[in-house]
């Protein structure tokens, strides 16, 4: 098992200086700094120079990304530019939307994308399996931002059935949560769920041809049996590893799916952070971010010795 998840644990660092330091230096190259975002409208220069010297932005690129990334390993990610307030505390408060919100998107797509996939799996050629593929086809090509407005206009406006913007927090009942996040979670989910489907359809038939299924189905196996105790372990390695990759795009589509539903999490604190160039906050998510994405991939590499004993050796 540790051979499954070295490999990711010992790129954990230096990712995370790779993507903080790519994120200084497009902020630093970027037109415009923090400087003028927080000076309003028509400032004179003046004005600008002295919020740049109170925020130390006059000084040295790698000054102070050194800086920084000596406070961020002792857990201090900085203050915000605009609110003055502890980065910690803004990324704690928003990261329970964002995984509620990606945590049921994920459980969405898991439960749709296999459910058509065994569907398409058991009459492959078959009409369900055109239709499955088809349905797949079509929700992989929509964007989840051009879904997420249709479904805000058909259940939100035009019905009413759904609020259009906000959220409830889970203490506040299941209901409630659920109620606020039914939409913009469906709009996330639909283009993973397309992708697991497809994936499993396609392991699960290339699997009928096995050695194993064959001596199985000669002793007398009924179809399900030969489905959901023996081809779905081994064609769910694949499957896993391409939901690993979706959850990582996943948690770049709730940037927009935040901002289109106004959804106080990561999402839209990182779209209201970028206009405003509020490094501090943009280095905390991306941070977060990161280490959400690495850790996600040390599960998806630890699951594949748990899902077929076999490859526990073979890495």
């Amino acid at each position: 098992m540790l051979k499954l998840v070295g490999r990711p644990l010992l790129a954990l660092v230096p990712t995370l200086l790779v993507v903080t330091f790519t994120v200084f230096l497009l902020v630093e190259i970027a037109p415009g700094d923090a400087g003028y975002a927080l000076a309003g409208e028509n400032p004179s220069p003046e004005v600008v120079e002295a919020i740049r010297q109170e925020l130390r932005l006059d000084e040295p690129l790698l000054q102070r990304y050194f800086e920084w990334l000596g406070n961020a390993v002792q857990g201090d990610l900085g203050q915000s530019y605009l609110s003055n307030q502890p980065v910690s505390e803004l990324l704690l408060q928003r990261l329970p939307v964002t995984l509620s919100l990606g945590v049921l998107s994920l459980l969405l797509a898991v439960l749709a994308g296999f459910a058509l996939g065994i569907l398409a799996a058991f009459r492959p050629g078959r009409l369900v399996d055109r239709i499955v593929t088809a349905v797949s086809s079509v929700m992989l090509a929509i964007p989840s931002f051009w879904l997420a407005l249709v479904l805000v206009l058909i259940f939100a406006v035009s019905y009413a059935v759904f609020p259009t913007l906000g959220y409830a927090e889970l203490s506040e009942g299941a209901g409630q949560w659920l109620y606020h996040l039914a939409l913009p979670a469906l709009a996330l989910a639909m283009n993973p769920a397309a992708t697991i489907a497809l994936q499993l359809k396609s392991a699960l038939i290339a699997e009928e041809g096995s050695d194993y299924l064959m001596a199985a189905r000669a002793k007398g196996l009924t179809a399900a049996s030969l489905m959901f105790k023996h081809a779905l372990k081994n064609a769910a390695v694949p499957v896993v590893a391409v939901l690993g990759f979706r959850i990582a795009a996943l948690l770049g589509g709730t940037v927009i799916i935040e901002t289109i539903f106004v959804l106080p999490g990561l999402g839209l604190l990182a779209q209201q952070t970028a206009m405003n160039q509020d490094v501090p906050v943009m280095l905390g998510i991306v941070t977060v971010t990161t280490l959400f994405v690495m850790a996600v991939n040390i599960v998806v590499d630890a699951s594949y010795g748990l899902i077929n004993p076999k490859l526990r050796g073979a890495r």
